[in-house]
């Protein structure tokens, strides 16, 4: 990683940030608000992963968010496509090394609250972990038993909901439950989720809070909401509809993230 980390930060250019954001589908769009703006395609930091989604760039974005400094990691991989959940290990792992002490990671996601609907934005307070796999599998080292009781900083959540305040946005809370993917849930398994006390599903983002913490970073989460979940409407769940509506809710949560920032991150 010592390789990674010499060619980012010979890139960054003397930027120095203690914020990195994750960017999920639907938040590209703000890299567009970055100034002083640097660009590292993943290519060409030696084990990051290539994202084979359509909508996640695979680039590592850095500058000034609202005179803030801050980090980008503009795409990620995900489980479903190489069946590594650790995939974004390399990545996160060079992040801790030049210095980022919190990350905030923004996800697409499924609602099973009919009255967050698609373009609503929700503050992860907690996670159920349904894949069945952990990114810290094969760890050798008694670091792989992470505490998870505050994996989701309050500090930090506390900071978004004013920021959400101050910028008059809506910013439900819930509990997001990860589901491995690549197909989408079925009715039963969103019936089930619901019971267990789900409040939106999705396909990442629990792999990657689970290393935060492992690595020492505190973390927090929100998701853009693109659709109600399976069976709720009758309809059948596509990628392209994720795609479509991601847009929506991420203009919302870019102007929570974006007053985060010039605010100072203070959490």
């Amino acid at each position: 990683m010592k390789e990674a980390e010499a060619r980012l930060v010979e890139a960054l250019n003397g930027i120095a940030a203690d914020t990195a954001l994750v960017l999920g589908s639907g938040l590209g769009g703000l890299v567009d608000e970055v100034e002083n703006l640097v660009r590292v395609s993943y290519a060409d930091l030696p084990g990051f992963p290539q994202s084979g989604v359509t909508g996640h760039a695979g680039e590592v974005v850095a500058g000034h968010l609202a005179g803030a400094p801050v980090v980008m990691l503009s795409g990620r991989a995900h489980y479903y496509e190489h069946g590594n959940a650790a995939a974004m290990r390399p990545a996160l792992e060079v992040l801790s090394g030049i210095g980022i002490k919190k990350l905030i990671l923004t996800n697409a996601a499924g609602s099973l609250e009919p009255d967050m609907g698609p373009g609503s934005v929700m503050l992860i307070e907690d996670h159920i972990n349904f894949s069945g796999t952990n990114p810290l599998f094969g760890e050798p080292s008694d670091k792989r038993f992470v505490g998870l009781t505050e994996a989701y900083d309050p500090g930090i959540r506390a900071a978004l909901q004013k920021s959400a305040m101050e910028t008059d946005t809506e910013l439900f809370k819930g509990v997001y439950m990860w589901f491995s993917g690549p197909s989408f849930e079925t009715p039963a398994e969103i019936r089930m989720a619901r019971v267990m006390g789900a409040t939106a599903v999705g396909m990442s983002t629990v792999p990657e809070v689970i290393l935060a913490r492992f690595l020492g970073m505190r973390a927090a989460a929100c998701s853009v909401i693109t659709n109600l979940a399976a069976g709720m409407t009758g309809s059948e769940l596509s990628h392209q509809e994720t795609k479509d509506m991601a847009p929506l809710g991420g203009k919302r949560l870019a102007a929570i993230l974006k007053e985060y920032f010039r605010a100072g991150g203070n959490a």
